[in-house]
Parts: structure tokens; sequence; C-alpha cells
């Protein structure tokens, strides 16, 4: 069967995918790929239409898929593919205005440019947009599904199954989310090419430099007068570690090396605009996380301020940098579809396990607490789940962040590592 356009577009159509198709743990391979994905489960009104949806990815349900500018075409089927359903996912184009701010962007990168052709799309490239103004990957709510079936759930289990799909092109090739964005890649690299030769001449008018030969035969200009004598006394280095006991070495030369390497990065990080300034706690968090030494940690708890508090909080960045360290201390009131769509996400992996009767699950702001686990979810502001455990006095951060709880909780109890927390 056949599917028109209802006006001519720039599209490109790519054959079906066979059934079958695994990718592991996680739907897509690739972090721009499981973007994707998460923006279509976080809007989905139904838990269930997704699971449906992901079985139809698998078992090759969807036909062969057409990507233009806004829109996603494909038909899909419940089981006969001689009666598909016209499934469409539209995603808003870019203004001209914003492709012109994202393009004088990257065109100035070479490493960029190179990426996109290598089908790769590093987080800075996503950074470069954002920081022109121009968001390229959807968030909560930009997809907007559509299908000719009778169901009325959004987004169908056709609809999710597209979606899911379109995370394997994505995975494939990025030049598929700048096609649907409005663009397509002949046209992009060519006009990247096009600003970038532009940019060079500009700066050649600026900057026309000195001729090879020139510069070659001229004169080794003499080099400046040395550095006089130093007319005051040495600092003293041993004041500065008020720890130091007797018979100690006044300087630890390792905690010398870690403030400098470090400091070095912290300026480079303030100068680009990265990193912001920090408090004295989030500092000595930091110091010690990057140092790696037991005793370089030791010491700098020592002097934070919250000893108690601050293995936990350095385990927090060794897992999950300042995000993991904000999680750890901080609370906020997520939407209630996220929290109702994780507990539904835990019973049903739950069940799937074999594990039993689910868990009671304690709710209270961004956490979801498994008493008799002793696990604790927690939703970042990154929209990610962070796993803790009890280790007593506490909770500690116990894993990478992940857009699905249920599979770290699961990983968690088969691991052994939730203990019994009444």
């Amino acid at each position: 069967m056949a599917w028109e356009f209802d006006e001519p577009v720039r599209a490109v159509t790519f054959p079906a995918f066979p059934p079958g198709k695994r990718y592991g743990k996680k739907f897509a391979d690739t972090w721009w790929g499981n973007a994707w994905i998460e923006a279509v489960e976080y809007a989905a009104l139904d838990p269930d239409q997704l699971k449906k949806g992901r079985k139809y990815a698998f078992a090759g349900q969807v036909g062969a898929i057409t990507v233009s500018p806004g829109r996603i075409l494909a038909p899909v089927h419940d089981g006969d593919p001689d009666q598909p359903y016209r499934t469409e996912v539209h995603f808003a184009e870019l203004r001209d205005s914003a492709w012109d701010r994202f393009l004088d962007r990257v065109a100035g990168r070479a490493g960029h440019i190179a990426a996109l052709l290598d089908r790769d799309m590093p987080p800075d490239l996503v950074g470069a947009a954002e920081d022109a103004g121009v968001r390229l990957l959807p968030s909560y709510g930009d997809l907007e599904p559509e299908c000719d079936c009778p169901d009325w759930d959004n987004p169908c289990k056709h609809a999710a199954a597209l979606a899911y799909q379109v995370s394997w092109l994505l995975d494939r090739d990025p030049f598929v989310l700048l096609l649907l964005r409005g663009r397509g890649e002949d046209e992009l690299t060519e006009e990247l090419h096009r600003r970038n030769a532009r940019q060079s001449a500009e700066v050649d008018e600026r900057e026309p430099g000195t001729p090879a030969a020139e510069a070659w035969a001229a004169p080794v200009p003499p080099l400046p007068e040395g550095p006089g004598p130093v007319l005051v006394e040495p600092l003293e280095l041993a004041p500065l570690l008020a720890d130091v006991e007797v018979g100690e070495a006044p300087v630890d030369t390792a905690a010398l090396a870690a403030l400098a390497a470090d400091a070095a990065d912290r300026a480079r990080g303030l100068l680009s605009g990265v990193d912001r300034p920090a408090d004295r706690w989030t500092d000595a968090v930091r110091l010690a996380a990057r140092a790696g030494r037991d005793e370089l940690t030791s010491r700098a708890g020592r002097f934070s301020g919250r000893p108690a508090d601050f293995a936990r909080a350095v385990r927090a960045w060794e897992v999950a940098g300042q995000q993991g360290l904000s999680v750890l201390e901080g609370s906020w009131s997520p939407p209630g579809e996220v929290v109702r769509r994780a507990r539904a996400e835990i019973a049903e992996a739950w069940a799937d396990a074999g594990l039993g009767e689910p868990p009671e699950v304690r709710h209270w702001r961004n956490r979801l607490t498994l008493t008799s686990c002793g696990a604790q979810l927690r939703f970042g502001e990154d929209e990610r789940w962070y796993l803790f455990r009890a280790d007593g006095s506490g909770w500690s951060l116990t894993g990478a962040p992940t857009p699905h709880p249920a599979e770290a909780l699961i990983d968690l109890l088969n691991s052994g590592e939730g203990g019994d927390q009444r």
C-alpha cells in the first residue's frame, strides 16, 4: 500500500526493519537515540501502549519509514500487513533564523562537521546549538503522534512502535533528526562548507598575517631582560596545612599537585562559562572526588564542616558529578504523571522478574522509597532516575542515572546489594 503526501516535500524513505531486532537493555544504542525515546515515554499517557509499541517494533510490524521536515510517516499493522494504519509523528521544524544561528556556530568548528559526516552527534555540538538558542533534540511534549486507528491513547501502540523504530534510524544517522527539523544532509553540508569558507575569508581580510618568506628572512628580535632578584622573603607553605603533625613533611606534594591540577581545570571552566563559582562544601567534595586518595578525602572531609556526610557526597560526585550531589542533597516536586508512570513500571518489572508481590512504595516529592528493599529512587531535574541504597545512617547513590527506574532497581536486587531497612 502506498502513501501520498498532501504536498510536495523533501523526504527520505528507509526500508522496514526486519523482525527480531534487539538492542539489549536500552532500546537505542546512542545517547541521542535514547534522548528521543525519553521524550516519547515521558509524554505517554498509558504505559501499556508503550509496551505494546515496543513489541510491535521488535516484531517488525512497522513498514518503510518516510522522514520529511516536521513529519515521520509509516504504515503500522496489528498482524495483517495488508491492513496497516497510517501512522505519523510530528516534530516542529526550526525557523530560518534558528538555522542561521545554529549553522554559524557549527561552521566555525571543523570537529562538529567531521562528527556529523561520521554519523556522530557529540554532546558539545548539541551544547553549541543550545548556546545559540536552538534545541535540536525533542523534550517533554515536543512530539505529536497521529494515527487513523480507532484507539484514543496518545500515543497509540502504532505511533509508539513507529517512534521506537525512529530511534534506530537516529542511531545510524543523526542527519535524520536534522532532516526532521527541516534541512537535509546535502543542503546542510553544502551550507556548512559555504559558511566555513566565508568565515575563513573574513579572517584572512582582518588578519592578513605575514608571508612565510618574509617571516623567515626577518632578524630574530632580542629576548626581554631577565627578571631581577627577589627582594622579599619567600612565603612559608607549612602554615597552609593546619593538620601537620610533628615528624610529617611540611607539604604534602601529592595534595599540592592535586590542588594545582584542579585549580587549572576550574579556572578553564570558569573562563569558558562551563562552570560556576561553587561554595566551600561543593569545592571540598569535588576536590576529594578528583583526588581519589583516602588520605586526601579524609583531610578534605575534616575541613568541610560536615564530616559525617562527606563520604556519601564524594560517592555521589564520583557516580554522577555535580548533578549527583544535587540529587543527594536536594528535593523538588516533579509532575504527578512522572511518579505514576514510575510506580507502574516498578510493579510491571517486579512481576516480570517473578519477585512476587510488589513492595510498598512511599512517595515524597521526587523520591520513591521501597522500605522493605532498602532502596530509594530519586527523580533528578535532568529527567533521570537515581538509585540510592540504605547504608545504615542514610542513603548512598549506587549507580549511574537511567531513564528507566525499574531496570536499575531490579539490577540492585539481583546483585544482592539491596537490603532490608525497617
